[in-house]
């Protein structure tokens, strides 16, 4: 990890849980962890617990609503603008509605994905890319995957733009046979310049389960009764390994889940 200190980092949803135990451990190795989230409170006491343990890396605690472009563009720009921008992204922010699929609230719906996806941040995301001076560019492009028009709309445009797609990252769960692993997450680093994890745990013991089911907080509580879950220390040795691997190797994707869980 000694190539990281003072490089900066974005943890998304750090106030509690697996955002704020990575944040904690990051600056733990010398980073300057950028913790994002839509109350500052917890971030700020994490902050001066971190100071108070002598750390040598820094929290910087800084209020972000990810359902709003206009706040995660001038986040960016206030990273850029006061540390250079980011070396390293953490997008862990995410909730849960108690909303089914097939009967629950589209509103619900678009709330979770638009957190997890966090419109806006590709134009932010293209400005940091062209201002590090990468050799390639990111192109952001505004597509509805559940609309078939805007998928064959966005596939014309690449094809009368760039002559085609040569590498397709099935990232956001459409059904091409390129998976994140076989769709050459190399090439991407490659164009790019940077490269792309993705750690995917399964049942964590944190506030998720009891802020989904705040009206029902036995239910929670049964959801991390019926087996020994992770741990958000667990996700956050994972980001470590990751970020400690050498620059050579790429971990593509990481899988984490509790011995007992069978799905």
């Amino acid at each position: 990890m000694d190539r990281w200190k003072g490089r900066v980092a974005l943890v998304t949803g750090a106030s509690v849980g697996i955002g704020a135990t990575i944040a904690k451990e990051l600056v733990q190795y010398g980073m300057t962890v950028v913790g994002c989230a839509r109350s500052l409170d917890k971030i700020q006491a994490l902050a001066v617990e971190c100071k108070n343990a002598g750390h040598s890396g820094v929290l910087i605690p800084m209020k972000c609503d990810l359902t709003n472009a206009e706040d995660i563009q001038s986040m960016f720009a206030a990273i850029k603008a006061q540390h250079k921008g980011v070396d390293v992204c953490i997008n862990n922010a995410g909730l849960a509605h108690n909303e089914p699929l097939l009967s629950g609230k589209t509103s619900a719906w678009k709330n979770m994905l638009d957190v997890r996806t966090h419109c806006g941040s590709e134009n932010a995301l293209a400005a940091e890319c062209k201002s590090a001076g990468h050799s390639g560019v990111l192109i952001p492009m505004k597509c509805d995957l559940t609309n078939a028009q805007d998928i064959q709309s966005m596939f014309a445009a690449i094809k009368a733009q760039h002559k085609g797609v040569d590498v397709c990252i099935n990232n956001a769960g459409l059904a091409h046979p390129e998976s994140l692993l076989s769709g050459k997450t190399s090439a991407w680093k490659n164009m790019l310049d940077f490269s792309l994890q993705s750690i995917s745990p399964g049942l964590v013991e944190t506030e998720f389960a009891y802020r989904l089911h705040s009206e029902t907080p036995g239910k929670a509580k049964e959801t991390y009764s019926q087996l020994k879950p992770l741990e958000a220390i667990d996700v956050a040795n994972a980001v470590v390994y990751v970020l400690s691997a050498p620059p050579h190797v790429q971990i593509g994707e990481m899988l984490l889940r509790p011995v007992e869980q069978q799905a």
